[in-house]
C-alpha cells in the first residue's frame, strides 16, 4: 500500500486520478513527472513496482493482478466499490481475466516495451527515480473489447510526436486511435479552453494534427468536426473552418443522433442550424453577401418548421448583419428584443438590449437614458447567472463613460470587471480572463494611464495584453490598435514626427479610419498642408455617410488648424461651432472641450482675449477633471497667454499682479508637460516663462527660464511652429 505523507499530496493526487483515466494514454516519462509533482513517494513506487515487472517473468505481472487489493476483496482498502478508483480497477480487471494466455503474454511484452523504451534513450538510466524524461511510445490500455489482442498485434508503434506545421498535415504518422471516452474527454477540454482560455489550449497545428488523427480512425466523428471549425477560426482560415463545419452537420445528420429524439425533424432541425452556423461563419470573414443568403435560407427552413426558437436566433443575426453592413437596425433590433423575451430567451434579448444600448450611444442619446437600459439588462443577467453577458455590459458601460468623456467612470466600471469573480464554474485550473470584454477593458485602462503620462503602468498592462491573448489569438488586434494608437501620440506629443510616420501604415492595416486619420496629423505636423487637406475632406464624406460622429468632429478640429496655419481664424469660426454642437448633441464632453479650447484660441488671435478667457474658463473644470495631461497643459498655456494679452490693456498697477498670476499659470502648465516629456511644448513654455520674468524684473528667474529654453532648443532637432501660432 502506498503511504502519502501530508494531506495536500493526497489532495492533488485525488485531484489528478479523473484527468489521468479519462484523458488520452500518456508515455511513461510523462506519467511519472505529473504523479511526481503531486506525490513523489507515489511515484516512486510505481516506477519500482513497473521496474519488477518489466525486468522480471510473466508471473511477476500476473502476481500483480493476483494480490492487487480490490474493494470488493479487501476490506481495509481505500478504493471503495463505487468510487472513481474503484470503479477503474474493477474495469481493469474484468478486461485482464477476460484474455487468453497468449493475449496475457502479448500485454506482457507491450509492458516492457512501455517501460524500457523510455530509456532507450541516450544518457537515460533505468536506475534510480529522478529520469523522468518523457519518451514517445504510448500505450492503449483502455479497451475492454475481446479485441484487445488483435489491437496489440500491430508489428509498430508510432514513436512519432506531434509537428507544430501546417493545420492539415495528411502524411503525419497516426499515434494510434483514442477510446470513445478519452477522446469526449479530449474534445470537451480542448473546447472549453477554446472558450475561457485559449493561451492553455494546444497551439492551433498541433491541436490539428490531433483532430486529424482522430478522424483518421473515425471519419464521421461529428464532435471532432467541429471543434476543427473552432480551431481554424483562430487563425482565421476560411476554406478550412467552412470545410469543417460543413462535415459537422453531414455527420450529425448521418450518425442519426438528431433523429432518434426528434424523427424527421431532427434532420430538419440540423439543416436550419447548419445554415445560420454558415451565416455566422460568413459575417465573421466580412462575407456580407454570402451571410445573408445563408441567413434567407435558414429563416426558409425555420419557417417552414414553425421553429420559433431557430428563428429568433436567426433575427439576431440578421440585425447584426444590418449594423456590420452600416445600415439602421434599431428597429429590427427592437422586434427581436420583443420575440426574444416573449419565448423566454434571456440571452438573446440581452444581446439585443445591448445592441440598442450602442446605437442609442452613437445617435446621442443621454447617459441616463442608456445606463436605465443596461441596469436593466445588468438585472436579467444576474438573474438567470448570465456571467458573460455581465462582463460584456460592464466593458460597454465602460467604452460609453470614455465615449462621454468621463475618464473617472470609465475607471472604476474597468476596476469592477478586473475584480469580480465569475458566475461560471472553473475547471481545468482556467480563469475566464481572456475574452473579448477583458481584451477592451485593459485596451481602456492602457489609454487612461497614457493620456496621464504613466508609461511605465501602460508598459505592464500591454506586456499582460501580449501575454494573455497572443498575436495568433482573435482579440490580440485590439491591443494591437492600442498599443500602436499610444506609440503614435507620444511621438507626435514629442515631435518626433519622422518616428509616428511608420506607425501610420500599421494603424491603417488595422483600421483605416484612424489610419487615414493619423496620416493627415503627421502631414500637417510637416507643412504639407495640400495632401492634409484633402486627406481630410476626404475622410469627412466617408465618417459623414457611415455616422462616425467622433471622427467627425475630430476631423473638422483637425481641418480649422489648418486655416490657422494660413491664418485663416476667420474662416475656422464657422467650422469650430459646427464641431462644437455636434459635441454637445452627442454629449461628448472630452470632444466638446477640446472644441471649447479651438474656439478660445481662435478668439485670441482674432484680437478678442477677454471672450476668450471667458470661453475657456467654460472648459477649464471638465479638462481639469478628466482630460489627458497634454489638454490640461494645453489649456493653462493659452490661459496664460490669455491673461498675459489682457494684462497688456490695464493700468500698470494691476498689471503686474496679472502677469505675476500669468506665470503662476505657465508654471502649472509645464508641470503638466514634464509630466510627459513635451519637449517641444516645454520650450513654447519656457520661452514666455523668461519674457514674463524679464518684464516683471525677476532676474534670477529669468536667467533660469532662458537656460532651460536654451537646452532645449539646441536638443530638438529643429525649431517647431511659432509658439504664437498653435494651440
Amino acid at each position: 500500500m502506498i503511504v502519502i505523507s501530508t494531506s495536500s499530496e493526497r489532495r492533488r493526487l485525488n485531484k489528478l486520478i479523473l484527468p489521468l483515466q479519462q484523458g488520452p494514454d500518456l508515455t511513461l516519462g510523462q506519467f511519472l513527472k505529473t504523479v511526481g509533482e503531486c506525490c513523489p513517494q507515489t511515484a516512486y513506487a510505481v516506477k519500482l513496482r513497473l521496474h519488477e515487472m518489466a525486468d522480471g517473468e510473466l508471473k511477476d505481472m500476473e502476481y500483480f493482478f493476483a494480490t492487487l487489493p480490490t474493494p470488493f476483496r479487501a476490506i481495509d482498502s481505500e478504493a471503495y466499490k463505487t468510487s472513481v478508483v474503484g470503479l477503474f480497477m474493477r474495469h481493469m480487471l474484468l478486461a485482464y481475466n477476460k484474455l487468453s494466455f497468449s493475449q496475457v503474454y502479448k500485454l506482457y511484452k507491450a509492458l516492457q516495451q512501455y517501460y524500457h523504451s523510455q530509456f532507450a534513450q541516450p544518457g537515460v538510466s533505468p536506475v534510480g527515480i529522478p529520469g523522468l524524461a518523457a519518451d514517445n511510445t504510448d500505450m492503449d490500455l483502455t479497451s475492454t473489447e475481446d479485441t484487445m489482442g488483435e489491437r496489440m498485434e500491430k508489428d509498430e508503434l508510432d514513436t512519432t510526436p506531434l509537428h507544430e506545421s501546417d493545420l492539415r498535415n495528411e502524411d503525419a504518422p497516426s499515434r494510434g486511435p483514442l477510446s470513445q471516452k478519452q477522446a469526449e474527454y479530449f474534445l470537451a477540454r480542448q473546447a472549453y479552453l477554446l472558450k475561457n482560455d485559449e493561451n492553455k489550449a494546444l497551439k492551433p497545428a498541433a491541436l490539428q494534427d490531433e483532430l486529424n488523427n482522430m478522424l483518421k480512425f473515425n471519419p464521421d466523428f461529428a464532435e471532432a468536426h467541429y471543434l476543427s471549425y473552432l480551431n481554424s477560426m483562430r487563425v482565421q482560415d476560411i476554406f478550412i473552418s467552412t470545410h469543417s463545419l460543413l462535415h459537422y452537420f453531414d455527420r450529425l445528420i448521418l450518425s442519426g443522433s438528431e433523429g432518434k429524439s426528434n424523427g424527421d425533424e431532427g434532420y430538419g432541425r440540423s439543416l436550419r442550424y447548419a445554415a445560420l452556423n454558415l451565416a455566422a461563419l460568413h459575417c465573421r470573414f466580412g462575407h456580407y453577401q454570402q451571410a445573408d443568403l445563408a441567413l434567407q435560407e435558414a429563416i426558409r427552413i425555420a419557417q417552414e418548421s414553425n421553429d420559433h426558437v431557430c428563428l429568433q436566433h436567426c433575427l439576431s443575426w440578421l440585425y447584426t448583419l444590418e449594423q456590420m453592413k452600416g445600415s439602421d437596425s434599431s428597429v429590427l433590433t427592437e422586434d427581436s428584443v420583443k420575440m426574444a423575451a416573449h419565448f423566454c430567451l434571456p440571452y438573446l434579448a440581452s444581446l439585443g438590449i445591448q445592441s440598442l444600448v450602442q446605437q442609442g450611444a452613437v445617435q446621442g442619446k443621454t447617459a441616463h437614458e442608456l445606463m436605465d437600459a443596461m441596469k436593466e439588462t445588468d438585472i436579467l443577467h444576474w438573474k438567470h447567472s448570465l456571467s458573460e453577458l455581465i462582463d460584456i455590459s460592464l466593458a460597454q458601460t465602460t467604452s460609453i463613460w470614455r465615449m462621454y468623456g468621463k475618464s473617472t467612470m470609465a475607471q472604476q466600471q474597468a476596476q469592477l470587471l478586473l475584480n469580480m469573480s465569475s458566475l461560471e464554474q472553473v475547471n481545468f485550473g482556467v480563469h475566464q480572463n481572456n475574452t473579448e470584454a477583458f481584451a477592451v477593458i485593459l485596451c481602456h485602462l492602457a489609454e487612461l494611464h497614457a493620456e496621464q503620462g504613466l508609461y511605465g503602468a501602460v508598459s505592464e498592462i500591454l506586456k499582460h495584453l501580449k501575454d494573455q491573448f497572443p498575436p495568433h489569438t482573435q482579440h490580440a488586434k485590439l491591443w494591437m490598435l492600442c498599443d500602436l494608437k499610444i506609440q503614435f501620440d507620444r511621438a507626435m506629443n514629442d515631435g518626433k514626427y519622422h518616428l509616428a510616420e511608420p506607425h501610420v501604415t500599421a494603424i491603417a492595416a488595422l483600421n483605416k479610419t484612424e489610419g487615414l486619420y493619423r496620416k493627415a496629423l503627421v502631414l500637417k505636423a510637416l507643412n504639407r498642408t495640400t495632401e492634409a487637406y484633402s486627406i481630410l475632406q476626404r475622410l469627412q464624406l466617408y465618417c459623414e455617410k457611415t455616422k462616425y460622429t467622433e471622427m467627425i468632429i475630430r476631423v473638422m478640429l483637425a481641418t480649422a488648424e489648418l486655416h490657422w496655419e494660413s491664418s485663416g481664424f476667420a474662416t475656422a469660426l464657422p467650422l469650430l461651432l459646427q464641431a462644437l454642437s455636434l459635441a454637445r448633441q452627442h454629449h461628448l464632453q472630452a470632444l466638446a472641450s477640446e472644441t471649447i479650447l479651438h474656439l478660445a484660441f481662435t478668439q485670441l488671435m482674432l484680437g478678442v482675449p477677454d471672450q476668450a478667457l471667458g470661453v475657456l474658463h467654460e472648459a477649464m473644470e471638465p479638462v481639469l477633471a478628466h482630460g489627458a495631461v497634454m489638454d490640461k497643459g494645453r489649456a493653462l498655456l493659452l490661459a496664460a497667454r490669455c491673461q498675459v494679452t489682457i494684462a497688456g490693456a490695464q493700468p500698470d498697477c494691476q498689471r503686474h499682479a496679472a502677469l505675476s498670476l500669468a506665470a503662476q499659470t505657465l508654471g502649472e502648465a509645464a508641470a503638466y508637460f514634464s509630466m510627459l516629456d513635451c519637449k517641444e511644448r516645454l520650450r513654447d513654455v519656457h520661452y514666455l516663462q523668461a519674457r514674463l520674468h524679464h518684464t516683471l524684473g525677476q532676474t534670477a528667474e529669468r536667467n533660469k527660464c532662458a537656460m532651460l529654453f536654451r537646452l532645449l532648443d539646441q536638443e530638438l532637432p529643429a525649431p517647431g511652429a511659432a509658439v504664437a501660432m498653435r494651440l
